[in-house]
């Protein structure tokens, strides 16, 4: 671990926030130590190896005096939402236990992200819970930069993604009066400067600090908004009868969100969130909050090829033997299906295999569906399969491979294809062998599709059979290819 000073403790890094915040603060050259429930959900992040880990959590205080010694300030960006009705009492128990940590440890700052609304109002359970955090960990005696935001534009935040998944779904959206309500987003650019910013802003301690993005919009606005810059078509018809928990079972079924997320941030979307206190302004002049529509345009760019690899590296493969062999989630609105299979050979040989797909030697298993899905293509004007490859055996950035395009290639290591085929949508198939030991290897093959709209999901889900049935039998395929002598 570097001795660079001063030592930053960041919380939550296992999320979407923190985990860009730890690159952010490395660049600005501070050390950085991470709290962690479980440690390994840290596995394949790029930053890995320049931080320092701490096993702990804010529910179990006992855990947190090692986390704390020496940090000069820590961000705090833990929240309650899933589980039961006791949310709220969890948050304020986890984050006097953090407070009190702090205080004994002599940490000069503690920098928290809590939810934008007029503290007079009717807030929700939601909206509430995260204010009183904040208080709580004032309470503590430690000088509390406390930011405000509404919904966070970037993909991955949960709120957005919610509006983002009902705009990319539904051509015609049945919207209950919420989507009538003001609010003011921020982006996820815009957020990382401030948290990053009050570090060296003495006068933001102590302080309730109120973020927006430049637009104030309605949520009927902002989802007509995303729609357009993904050049989709939608229609919201308003009813006056969807309660909060009906729409969160609502968005259940149509979104990736759970109902028992969903219900405390759509209780939430009844409370108008703006900005009413400029002193986000005064304090950092330098940064220029963006507007909505620049917001969503850099959330859209990690569905291009630089940044989906960005978001992959959240979720490579673990070698641990306690991992399943296949997991299907949905993550940033990103369809991700990985298999993973040991292989008793050297991770060179299992390279060469995977390379070598396509062209003359084919795809090992039920080859004919592959060219008859490239029959297919070609019919409605696609590639089809006719291309071939360049070479037999070595493969390059930006080869033609049957109806594939090779995006990444890492020596003896990983292969990333691009679909070139007509599909609603953008799609990837990824090989990867990890090291275990000489002549032992973790085979990884994932399947990824950004779906574009309700037909995209269409596709995936009515094709999902097949194409599970396919990327099996490949994955035994090609572990055979790689034992056998010939290769």
């Amino acid at each position: 671990m570097n001795d660079r000073i001063p030592l930053i403790l960041v919380t939550g890094a296992t999320g979407y926030l923190g985990g860009r915040l730890v690159p952010r603060l490395l660049q600005a050259d501070y050390s950085v130590r991470v709290l962690a429930r479980d440690a390994r959900r840290l596995s394949g992040r790029p930053w890995l190896d320049q931080i320092e880990v701490v096993q702990g959590d804010v529910l179990q205080p006992e855990t947190l005096p090692a986390a704390m010694e020496g940090v000069h300030a820590a961000y705090y960006l833990i929240h309650s939402m899933r589980g039961n009705g006791n949310f709220h009492e969890r948050d304020l128990a986890a984050a006097r236990h953090f407070g009190e940590a702090a205080r004994a440890a002599g940490v000069q700052r503690i920098i928290y992200l809590g939810g934008l609304g007029d503290s007079d109002a009717d807030l929700s359970h939601h909206l509430q819970s995260r204010q009183e955090t904040g208080r709580v960990l004032a309470d503590s005696g430690v000088a509390v930069t406390e930011f405000r935001s509404a919904i966070i534009v970037g993909s991955g935040s949960v709120s957005f993604e919610m509006i983002r998944n009902l705009a990319e779904r539904l051509p015609v959206m049945i919207c209950p009066r919420w989507i009538y309500t003001r609010v003011q987003p921020i982006g996820i650019r815009n957020v990382l400067d401030y948290l990053v910013a009050a570090l060296n802003t003495p006068a933001s301690a102590g302080r309730v600090i109120e973020i927006g993005g430049a637009d104030v919009l309605t949520y009927g606005e902002m989802m007509l908004q995303y729609a357009e810059a993904r050049g989709l078509r939608r229609w919201l018809v308003p009813v006056p009868v969807l309660t909060p928990r009906l729409s969160s079972h609502w968005v259940h079924w149509v979104t990736p969100v759970p109902v028992e997320i969903a219900q405390p941030l759509i209780e939430g979307l009844r409370n108008e969130v703006i900005v009413r206190d400029d002193s986000a302004h005064q304090l950092f002049p330098s940064i220029r909050p963006m507007d909505y529509r620049t917001a969503v345009a850099r959330a859209l760019v990690r569905l291009d090829a630089g940044g989906v690899e960005t978001a992959w590296s959240d979720a490579l493969a673990s070698s641990r033997g306690d991992a399943p062999s296949v997991q299907l989630k949905v993550q940033e609105g990103m369809i991700i299906e990985k298999r993973q299979m040991p292989v008793a050979q050297s991770a060179e040989k299992v390279f060469a295999a995977f390379t070598r797909l396509g062209g003359e030697r084919g795809w090992l298993y039920w080859n004919w569906a592959w060219r008859l899905r490239g029959v297919i293509d070609r019919m409605v004007g696609g590639v089809g399969f006719r291309r071939g490859r360049r070479h037999p055996t070595e493969v390059r950035v930006g080869d033609a491979l049957d109806f594939w395009r090779v995006e990444g290639v890492e020596p003896g290591r990983l292969l990333r294809l691009r679909a070139e085929m007509r599909v609603p949508g953008r799609a990837w198939l990824q090989f990867e062998v990890t090291p275990e030991t000489e002549d032992r290897s973790l085979l990884t093959q994932t399947a990824f599709f950004a779906p574009k709209g309700l037909s995209g999901l269409l596709y995936w889900y009515v094709l999902y059979p097949v194409h599970a049935f396919i990327f099996s039998g490949m994955i035994r395929a090609v572990t055979k290819s790689s034992l056998s002598p010939g290769g």
